[in-house]
């Protein structure tokens, strides 16, 4: 008996199919894969479009009943979001596909609430499964800064990033890239990255920043001082100043 895996393998996050159901988690999983590399932006989104006889060569292991109800029950939560307007034909029916990112971090939430509310000891979901944008592999380690690891390192971010504001970066852009490789060489890692992007999420999402909320933005020359910003958490015996003068140098990328 073969004992070893020849062929790439499907990887689905326990906690992810607690929420959602096994079959509707793996194809999140792949979908969220197939998202990364896609080269489909419509909308400036990412999609990918399949039929579902395309989709069982994906999954030749399920009937043609099997993905159709998983699908339909991941449109009815409103995780994936789904069309067929993009297509040349107007007879032509085949959907495409895209994942609903804000709506995967508020079914985050409502678990993290749930498990607070029920007192568990450990710290819910924001160890290695922190990130449900990282549904195509667990991270096992900090990422260390090396050649061949720009591009994996940056799929974790990016994911990460899409997550907290709802976004749709893409991973594979050069410019990108290039900020994460030139913070990823002065040894900054994974870790560092998400404490900047919770930090100026909490800071900045749904005010007049939020456009700010981008890898240009986050990951250059102030990512250092962004990382070592305190959350923003006013204490009820802390008194603050009727007007603060917030000096900003006229041209500054903030």
């Amino acid at each position: 008996m073969n004992l070893l895996i020849n062929e790439p393998p499907l990887q689905v996050l326990p906690s992810l199919a607690n929420l959602v159901g096994l079959n509707e988690a793996i194809i999140l999983q792949q979908l969220h894969f197939r998202l990364q590399i896609s080269s489909n932006i419509r909308e400036d989104y990412a999609w990918i479009y399949r039929t579902y006889d395309e989709w069982q060569v994906e999954f030749p292991f399920w009937s043609r009943d099997t993905i159709r109800r998983a699908m339909a029950k991941l449109e009815k939560q409103g995780l994936i979001i789904t069309t067929n307007r993009f297509n040349r034909m107007k007879m032509d029916n085949t959907k495409w596909y895209r994942i609903d990112y804000v709506q995967m971090a508020t079914l985050q939430g409502v678990q993290n609430a749930q498990m607070r509310e029920a007192d568990c000891t450990d710290k819910p979901m924001q160890n290695a499964q922190s990130s449900l944008g990282n549904l195509h592999r667990p991270i096992t380690k900090e990422i260390k800064s090396n050649k061949n690891n720009t591009v994996e390192l940056a799929l974790d971010v990016v994911a990460y990033l899409n997550l907290k504001t709802g976004k749709n970066f893409r991973a594979q852009s050069t410019v990108t890239q290039k900020y994460i490789k030139a913070r990823n060489n002065e040894g900054f890692i994974l870790s560092d990255f998400k404490k900047v992007i919770d930090v100026k999420t909490k800071q900045w999402l749904n005010t007049d920043m939020q456009n700010y909320l981008r890898p240009a933005t986050l990951f250059g020359t102030k990512f250092e001082a962004y990382l070592n910003e305190a959350p923003l958490s006013i204490s009820a015996d802390v008194t603050v100043p009727a007007s603060v003068e917030l000096n900003f140098n006229e041209g500054e990328d903030w």
